[in-house]
């Protein structure tokens, strides 16, 4: 069963907006995900790092049969064909891709945390997400992404 899937993506590094299309482009391309829309692009200051160029940010919308291991998997290749290195949290980068929300599942897992565990405080995720899909319920929280980004804002 396809499942829907929800990829924050950020990029604050160079050219970010063609850093977003060229991961675009490439997660249209992967084999077994079906990319099926993009939320609008927000440019943001860094979270905990006020040294750094301000982000691009927006949500894709996509539809894979793929656990979410492989999904992970699939978004680390792209983060690192197009030049991602890992610097640690929070560093500055041509492309983040997280993996938000895959349907109702839950993961807890050392390398994989499903629902992303900081989505729910982040403007830049909520924003674009509830574009997508405001009457979606967080699978921990219990409450819609309509009012959780109705927090954020207060």
């Amino acid at each position: 069963m396809k499942a829907p899937a929800y990829i924050g993506v950020g990029s604050n590094i160079g050219d970010r907006s063609d850093w977003i299309k060229r991961a675009r482009d490439r997660i249209v391309l992967s084999r077994g995900v079906r990319f099926l829309r993009a939320a609008s692009i927000y440019e943001t200051e860094p979270v905990g790092v006020p040294s750094q160029g301000k982000y691009l940010n927006t949500v894709w919308e996509i539809e894979t049969e793929f656990a979410p291991h492989e999904l992970l998997t699939v978004l680390q290749k792209i983060e690192i064909d197009l030049g991602r290195q890992e610097k640690g949290m929070n560093a500055a980068r041509t492309i983040d891709l997280d993996i938000l929300l895959m349907g109702n599942r839950i993961v807890r897992e050392p390398d994989i945390v499903i629902p992303h565990p900081r989505f729910h405080e982040r403007w830049f995720v909520l924003k674009p997400l509830s574009e997508l899909c405001p009457d979606m319920i967080h699978p921990v929280l219990k409450k819609n992404v309509r009012d959780l980004l109705a927090e954020v804002e207060k």
